[in-house]
C-alpha cells in the first residue's frame, strides 16, 4: 500500500516545527570484526575441510617408508539470502507535503532498515551457536561445542572444544583459560596448530568489563599488585569490539587467526532503484542486497554464553 496523505496529515499543514524519527544513526558494519568477507558470483558457496596427515613415524633402517592417506572431512555451505524492502508514495502526498522531500527522508529510513537486518543476520550464528541453538557448523555440531560427546569431532576420534567446559562470565580467569584452550587446538589428525586469539567481541553490556580486563596495567578487581598478564603478553592483540546485535548480555567471543573461520559472502551489493506507475502516479522505491554469513572452520572462533 502506498504512503498517502492520510498517513502524513501534519506535513500538509503550516506550523510544523520539526520532523523526527528517521534521522537516527545506525550501528553499521559491525560484522567486519567477526567475519572475513569475500565476494561471490555463484548461487551458493561451499568450502571443504581436509584432514591432512598424522604425525610422521620413525623409520627403521632398511624398512619401507610408511604412507598415509588424507580425506575430505565436511563441507560448509553458504546459501545467499536475498534481502529486500521498498515503499511507495502517492503523487498527491509528494505534491502537497510542505516541509521536506519525502523520498529523501524515507530513503534514509529504508537504508537503516536494510543495515539493521544485515547486522542481525550476521549476529545470528553467535546468538544461536550454543548447545540447543539452531545454528550448527559443517560438522553438524553447534558452532560452540565442547566435550567428548558434543565437541567438534576429529577423524582421529578426538574432539576440539571452542567453548568452556563450564560457561563463564567474562573476567580475567575465564579469558586466560580461553587463551589456553585456543593454544590446545589441533587439526583433524591431532597435530597441534599454532592458533592464537585476535580480538574479543562483546555485547554492549560487557564493554566496561572488557576495558578493565584488557586495558588495566595491573590485575583488574584484585588487591594484588601483579601485572595484567593478558595485556603484558599481548594475548588479544586486536583488543575488543562491541557488537550491539548480540542478544545474550553476558556472552563473549574471541576471533582467532585460524584461516577460513567465520566467513561472509557478498553476492550482490546493496542496490536501490525507483520507478513511477503511469496509471496511479505513485512512486515506488526499493533496496535489495544478497549475502550470507556462516563458518567454515569452527576453530576460527571461541565463545562463552556466560555463567
Amino acid at each position: 500500500m502506498a504512503i498517502s496523505r492520510a498517513q502524513m496529515m501534519k506535513e500538509l499543514l503550516p506550523g510544523l516545527n520539526a520532523l523526527f524519527g528517521t534521522e537516527y544513526d545506525t550501528y553499521e558494519n559491525e560484522h567486519v570484526d567477526t567475519y572475513e568477507m569475500e565476494s561471490s558470483d555463484r548461487a551458493f558457496e561451499e568450502e571443504v575441510q581436509l584432514s591432512g596427515f598424522g604425525a610422521a613415524p620413525v623409520k627403521s633402517e632398511g624398512s619401507a617408508i610408511a604412507y598415509d592417506t588424507a580425506q575430505e572431512v565436511f563441507t560448509a555451505r553458504y546459501n545467499h539470502d536475498t534481502v529486500a524492502l521498498g515503499y511507495s508514495i502517492t503523487e498527491e502526498a509528494v505534491e502537497d507535503n510542505l516541509y521536506d522531500s519525502l523520498s529523501a527522508r524515507y530513503t534514509k529510513a529504508l537504508a537503516r532498515a536494510m543495515a539493521s537486518t544485515k547486522q542481525t543476520k550476521a549476529a545470528y550464528p553467535l546468538n544461536n551457536g550454543f548447545q540447543g541453538g539452531a545454528f550448527t557448523s559443517g560438522d553438524g555440531k553447534n558452532l560452540f561445542a565442547e566435550g567428548t560427546t558434543n565437541g567438534h569431532p576429529l577423524v582421529t576420534g578426538g574432539v576440539n572444544s571452542n567453548t568452556p567446559s563450564t560457561q563463564a562470565d567474562l573476567n580475567e580467569t575465564s579469558l586466560e583459560q580461553a587463551v589456553i584452550d585456543i593454544a590446545a587446538f589441533t587439526d583433524q589428525r591431532g597435530l597441534k596448530i599454532a592458533a592464537r586469539p585476535k580480538r574479543l567481541i562483546v555485547p554492549a553490556a560487557n564493554m566496561f568489563v572488557a576495558t578493565r580486563v584488557l586495558e588495566s596495567d595491573k590485575r583488574a578487581g584484585t588487591a594484588d599488585n601483579d601485572v595484567n598478564a593478558l595485556r603484558t603478553n599481548g594475548s588479544i592483540p586486536d583488543g575488543w569490539r562491541v557488537n550491539h546485535y548480540l542478544t545474550d548480555t553476558d556472552s563473549w567471543y574471541i576471533i582467532t587467526d585460524v584461516p577460513n573461520g567465520m566467513k561472509g559472502f557478498n553476492r550482490t551489493p546493496l542496490q536501490t532503484s525507483m520507478d513511477g506507475d503511469f496509471d496511479t502516479g505513485n512512486v515506488r522505491y526499493k533496496a535489495r542486497e544478497r549475502y550470507s554469513f556462516g563458518v567454515s572452520d569452527p576453530l576460527g572462533i571461541y565463545g562463552s554464553s556466560g555463567a
